[in-house]
């Protein structure tokens, strides 16, 4: 039984704090990886739940694997994001307040799977070029690395 369905046998639908992790993984063209989400068709950064046991940087290489294939290298803390603006209840009725936690990384192996059980699409995009179809929830944190990238962060 994996962590949250675990918690949610204990607590219902009531909510928790649940910690999420991901990252902004880029090419040697300096390109986005996005994913394309089978649940509701738009595009987003890799990443997921964190499990019992992980750190998140583990969280953030497991999802980055388990959604696209590729096998992170070194990952460098971008933000955490927190607070009432992230707090969501599900289509089923459970509620979280998120922690959010992105890294960047630009060194990976593997070759990126196109699709599986999670991703309808996984793909490179110009940041100059994004798809329309953004996962709403992910567009300011994109923003937020835009802004990064412009002013030499990354």
């Amino acid at each position: 039984m994996d962590y949250i369905t675990y918690l949610r046998n204990m607590v219902g639908q009531e909510k928790v704090i649940m910690v999420v992790a991901g990252a902004f993984v880029l090419n040697d063209a300096n390109e986005l990886l996005l994913q394309k989400r089978k649940d509701n068709g738009e595009w987003g950064l890799p990443g997921g739940f964190m499990e019992m046991g992980e750190s998140t940087e583990e969280t953030a290489q497991r999802e980055v694997f388990e959604e696209t294939g590729l096998q992170l290298g070194e990952l460098r803390l971008f933000r955490v994001y927190s607070g009432p603006e992230y707090d969501k209840t599900f289509a089923n009725g459970d509620q979280v307040a998120l922690v959010q936690v992105l890294y960047s990384c630009k060194g990976f192996t593997g070759v990126v799977i196109r699709s599986n059980n999670e991703s309808a699409d996984n793909r490179f995009f110009s940041m100059n070029a994004l798809p329309h179809e953004l996962f709403q929830e992910h567009v300011s944190l994109i923003r937020d690395f835009q802004q990064a990238i412009e002013i030499g962060e990354y």
